[in-house]
């Protein structure tokens, strides 16, 4: 796995190098200043004060420029009023402490978004580096390994984990028993036990023994790079309602000049004007939302759900219509093969292994129920000479020269005109096959619904969510079923991928939110205004296509990434009200001249922390119960 990049690093830790020298300088400047107006009858102290908060006004104005420029229209005008207003009228102390209000702010700012993004950077942090990789797999007894990069491991290499080592890539269990630490990756407290054969993803902890595991992915396809490559899109995000922080400039800074300019009018004396405009410092608005969505996105990351930056976060709090996929996602993903039904001419068995043969290359989860039930009944399947997989149709191959295709009655029907629907009982689903353009007969599975899947529909239609609906390739009668037994009316069968998209695109209201987990859900889940992949089981396409990723194998998920949603936006906007509520109303104490300059921006300074600790909260919240 490649070491996480430090350019970002490096460029946070060199401004809050700069932001801690600022407020250092400037607390110096403040303290002479403070001895030279009491011990000197010069004007020294004005002087330096003014010269100081001139630097760092032109410094200010730069950085405006720079944000016109790039098209951003920000708060900092209030605060460069501020500090000329003060100077002007001889508050150079008091401007002074603004500089120090607006430093020490963004350093507050840095305290409180590391906070929050504890979560999300202690998955960077844990990163494996090297692999220990047998040199002589094939002795099981031999102990000589080799450290190489984690980059370097391929599929198929023999691994030794130690006890406590975070496991480097996917890989399978050799060891006949082994106990992991999977909290970072599904937020499962308690370690898990498996066994020789079962899946041990990368980035779970070993236990307190040595353990040896044979790759089954590349580092670069492994689970837990897959999070690592979320969690950096996550952290270089922004969320709308952080723009909409930015729209409240213009408003904010035109009320501010003009309680500034009446209380000015008013009193006859200009140092009115810069009291009122003490007040009027940004901070609250340019922090508080980065700092409720960093925490959202924490909170998220430590539930299991990794959400590609706060816009997510934005949208799915405001989802009103939902669409799910039903295999892997509304039902358990782990269909049981219950029986084969040869037509006449074929054999039960040669029928099970010529059809498993050719699902050796489709990715389809009843693809694999397939293989598997074939490999219990002992049944040995023969490579293709060629082979293809039609998305959401079925597969077809050449098995030691016979014409086999796997799939769909409708892709079935298209060689052989004779296929023949199969009477279902509900919740099973079938495979259609064809062996040398002949109707061979059906194999016939069952997939049973997750069993939160109807309280989680439940949930989101008394939650807010006004239509639910289901968008399957499979059969209508199995749809129809499995949607009956989950609670969903609005079902749509035998969907290819595009319409599925077409289905997404003029569903209503909107926003909408599509969740799903397999590679024919990923234009869909792309079409969606909010994408959500389960990706418990490496679900690669479907969640590179998503705009959150969950990575504990539970549906329930979905209600807790709404709730997180909900109330981190609820926290952000509450948090910019506050500190624009609060700053008007001491604008309107301050025209009184109740207020003086210094104090004022002491009290400023106070109305910051307030945001910031408020916006803090979306790193908690209410505990999410659903009724079983």
């Amino acid at each position: 796995m490649t070491e996480p990049s430090s350019g970002g690093a490096r460029v946070t830790s060199l401004g809050v190098l700069r932001r801690n020298a600022t407020i250092a300088a400037t607390a110096v400047v403040l303290v002479t200043v403070l001895i030279l107006s009491a011990t000197s009858s010069t004007d020294a102290d004005r002087w330096l004060a003014t010269g100081f908060v001139g630097v760092f006004v032109a410094w200010t104005l730069l950085r405006m420029v720079r944000d016109v420029l790039r098209g951003h229209v920000g708060l900092d005008v209030l605060a460069v009023v501020a500090m000329i207003a003060t100077l002007v009228v001889g508050e150079y102390v008091a401007s002074l402490v603004i500089v120090l209000m607006l430093s020490g702010g963004e350093a507050l700012e840095d305290f409180a978004a590391r906070r929050a993004r504890h979560d999300l950077s202690a998955l960077l942090d844990r990163s494996p580096r090297t692999a220990h990789v047998f040199t002589n797999p094939h002795n099981a007894q031999s102990d000589d390994v080799r450290d190489v990069p984690v980059d370097d491991v391929r599929v198929g290499d023999m691994l030794l984990v130690r006890p406590a080592e975070i496991v480097p890539v996917d890989g399978g269990l050799v060891t006949e028993t082994g106990t992991f630490d999977e909290s970072s990756l599904t937020g499962e407290s308690m370690p898990v036990s498996r066994t020789a054969g079962e899946e041990v993803l990368s980035g779970a902890i070993n236990g307190n023994r040595a353990v040896r595991v044979r790759a089954v992915r590349r580092s670069a396809d492994s689970q837990y790079q897959q999070i690592v490559t979320l969690v950096r899109d996550a952290e270089q995000s922004h969320a709308p309602i952080v723009r909409l922080a930015d729209r409240f400039a213009i408003p904010f800074t035109v009320v501010s000049l003009m309680l500034g300019g009446i209380a000015w009018l008013l009193s006859g004396d200009s140092t009115r004007f810069a009291e009122v405009l003490v007040l009027a410092t940004p901070c609250p608005l340019l922090i508080a939302a980065p700092v409720a969505f960093l925490g959202g996105l924490s909170r998220s990351a430590k539930a299991g759900v990794i959400m590609k930056g706060g816009a997510v976060i934005e949208q799915i709090a405001r989802v009103r219509s939902a669409a799910f996929d039903k295999t892997g996602t509304l039902t358990q993903g782990r269909p049981q093969l219950v029986d084969v039904r040869p037509t006449v001419g074929f054999e039960r068995a040669e029928l099970l292994r010529l059809a498993a043969s050719a699902e050796q290359y489709s990715t389809h989860v009843l693809a694999d129920a397939i293989r598997r039930a074939a490999r219990e009944r002992g049944l040995n399947l023969s490579p293709a000479d060629e082979a293809r997989e039609v998305a959401t149709n079925g597969v077809s191959a050449s098995i030691a020269h016979r014409a086999v295709m796997v799939g769909k009655p409708s892709f079935i029907a298209g060689v052989a005109p004779d296929t023949s629907r199969a009477t279902l009982e509900p919740g099973q689903a079938a495979a259609y096959v064809a062996i040398d353009g002949r109707f061979a007969g059906v194999l016939v599975l069952a997939d049973d619904p997750r069993p939160e899947a109807r309280e989680v529909v439940s949930w989101l239609r008394g939650h807010g969510i006004a239509r639910v609906a289901m968008f399957s390739g499979d059969v209508a009668a199995t749809a129809v079923s499995v949607g009956d037994q989950v609670g969903i009316t609005d079902v749509h069968a035998e969907l290819l991928p595009d319409e599925k998209v077409r289905l997404m695109g003029a569903l209503q209201p909107r926003p909408t939110m599509m969740v799903g987990d397999g590679i024919n859900d990923a234009p869909a889940l792309a079409a969606a205004d909010v994408g959500v992949a389960m990706g418990a089981r490496g679900a690669t396409v479907a969640g590179d296509a998503a705009d959150a990723v969950i990575l504990v194998d539970s549906l329930e998920k979905v209600v807790e990434a709404v709730v997180i949603g909900r109330h981190t936006r609820r926290v952000a906007l509450t948090a910019i009200w506050i500190g624009i509520g609060l700053s008007l109303g001491l604008m309107v104490i301050a025209m009184t001249g109740a207020i003086p300059a210094l104090a004022g921006a002491l009290i400023q300074e106070l109305v910051d922390l307030t945001t910031i600790l408020y916006a803090l909260r979306a790193r908690r919240g209410p505990p999410v119960e659903l009724r079983r």
